[in-house]
């Protein structure tokens, strides 16, 4: 599969080029695939010309800022220079394919939701989201482009805000805010919760199987008696507002809910965690010659 990647300086298509070549050389060094990095570029081009870049696409896939306006504008451009039978296809992680769609209405038919879950040479699936005018061909041949990028194709049936992943996230992630809030546990020992308990089984298998295993019956009996007290902010707690006022971002800060010494280190320790689940568990797909508290 050729590629074309775009962008407006050539500083950053050069960082995304060196980006590429670590991605591949990580996967060489875990045994998860067997290619180099110079046959992987041969099939990429890298441009600053837009209009070129997407010529010749049969899949137009934006991954620009979370902005409306921009991805409007993005997909104007596409539609005026790419050919009439390419799918438009956005990686949002938050915005409806609907609005985005709404942008270039004579072409809304061909606009899809293409969401990547990062980090994407990790991880298999990509949902697939349906807008309100989004053709079946076109769900049909973005499933297909997202099978022969050999990833898993998840697809959502309706455009709502965060789709299946995000949703499911930020639910968890809100309750954990609560809890860390509300002094019900540390932080630390949420993230231990999540990360070395739920997380682990759910690597195996996920929540509609578990309540197989268990019976239906005990987990309708649990859940009416819990969800009354399970978190419903329309908010995130203030815990966030407190360390972003105090430069405590995250990773790019060396500092957010933990402190970073290397934070280079803190993305290698994921990817390597992720990459030992891939081997452990013998999933994911990645083509074969085709943090620190």
């Amino acid at each position: 599969m050729n590629a074309t990647l775009i962008d407006h300086r050539e500083s950053n298509l050069e960082r995304a080029r060196e980006r590429i070549e670590r991605a591949i050389e990580f996967l060489g060094r875990e045994g998860l695939a067997d290619i180099e990095s110079k046959a992987v570029l041969d099939d990429v081009a890298f441009t600053t010309d837009f209009g070129a870049g997407v010529a010749e696409a049969d899949v137009v896939l934006e991954t620009v800022s979370e902005n409306l306006e921009t991805k409007h504008a993005v997909f104007e451009s596409a539609v005026e220079n790419a050919p009439a039978e390419a799918v438009l296809a956005t990686n949002t992680s938050s915005l409806r394919v609907s609005d985005i769609a709404a942008g270039v209405p004579k072409g809304a038919h061909r606009v899809v939701g293409c969401h990547w879950w990062n980090p994407p040479y990790l991880l298999a699936p990509v949902e697939v989201v349906c807008g309100e005018e989004t053709s079946a061909g076109t769900v049909a041949r973005t499933a297909e482009f997202v099978e022969r990028a050999e990833r898993d194709p998840i697809l959502v049936e309706r455009d709502i805000p965060g789709f299946v992943w995000n949703r499911i996230q930020f639910a968890v992630l809100r309750e954990c805010a609560h809890l860390a809030s509300e002094g019900v546990a540390s932080i630390e020992d949420i993230d231990r919760a999540v990360r070395d308990g739920y997380a682990r089984r759910t690597a195996v298998v996920g929540p509609f199987e578990t309540v197989d295993l268990a019976g239906l019956e005990l987990f309708e009996t649990i859940a009416t008696e819990l969800y009354p007290h399970l978190a419903d902010d329309d908010a995130p707690k203030e815990l966030f507002d407190e360390r972003l006022a105090a430069g405590r971002g995250g990773v790019a800060d060396k500092v957010g809910f933990y402190e970073y010494d290397d934070p280079d280190g803190a993305t290698r320790r994921r990817d390597e965690g992720l990459a030992a689940l891939r081997r452990a568990l013998g999933t994911g797909v990645v083509a074969e010659s085709d943090s620190k508290r």
